[in-house]
């Protein structure tokens, strides 16, 4: 099973059914990610919770009133197929009201930050 697609359902499930928070497997890619959604105001906040090998991450949502700030989430580059875009390449999601989450070699950006970067990557996902 793919890692972020479980990371990006479960979070979007989890913020469909009014949850406060959700708690997911821990990974220092799943971290980046979710540092660039908490800057983005995605979610209102991670954090590592575990020692060891029960390592784990919980994030809390955010609502605007009773709607959930996440609406939609569509994983783009999988496993079985990866998608790459040049900077030039990259297009608006949701004529900008959503975003791209890339992995570019400098680290994990938006749509918005690697154009001005000049720097394209893999497509990991798109949210809205």
């Amino acid at each position: 099973m793919d890692p972020i697609s479980d990371m990006i359902i479960r979070i979007k499930n989890a913020s469909d059914s009014k949850k406060e928070s959700v708690v997911f497997p821990h990974s220092k890619l799943k971290l980046a990610i979710l540092d660039v959604l908490f800057k983005e105001g995605f979610i209102k906040s991670f954090g590592k919770k575990g020692k060891k090998v029960a390592k784990f991450i919980e994030v809390g949502l955010v609502y605007d009133g009773n709607l959930a700030k996440i609406k939609g989430v569509e994983r783009v580059s999988k496993s079985s197929k990866r998608i790459y875009n040049k900077s030039q390449d990259i297009r608006k999601v949701r004529n900008g009201m959503g975003l791209l989450i890339l992995s570019t070699p400098k680290g994990i950006m938006t749509d918005k930050m690697a154009k001005e970067a000049k720097v394209g990557g893999e497509a990991l996902f798109k949210v809205w």
